[in-house]
């Protein structure tokens, strides 16, 4: 099948009705320079927007020993404190 041979790591070749004044608009906020650069970095803003959005929603069940136990002097070393 067709859509199989395409996966997300490829570029796909499509025609698109753009409201311009949107584009421009993002381009101006985005930094980018041309309608394809500002579409892709758009969409990745979006991705990673979603991803803080999702991390925010997570839960960390730690306890206040286990902070302090990271906060002592081995932070100051190279290495990470060890997790639980």
């Amino acid at each position: 099948m067709a859509v199989e041979a395409y996966n997300s790591d490829m570029i796909k070749r499509t025609s698109l009705n753009l409201d311009m004044s949107l584009v421009e608009e993002a381009r101006e906020v985005l930094g980018t320079r041309g309608t394809t650069e500002t579409v892709t970095q758009a969409l990745a803003e979006v991705v990673r927007q979603d991803k803080l959005r999702r991390l925010t929603e997570m839960v960390f069940d730690v306890d206040n020993d286990e902070i302090e136990a990271w906060s002592g002097p081995e932070l100051d070393s190279e290495a990470p404190p060890p997790l639980p």
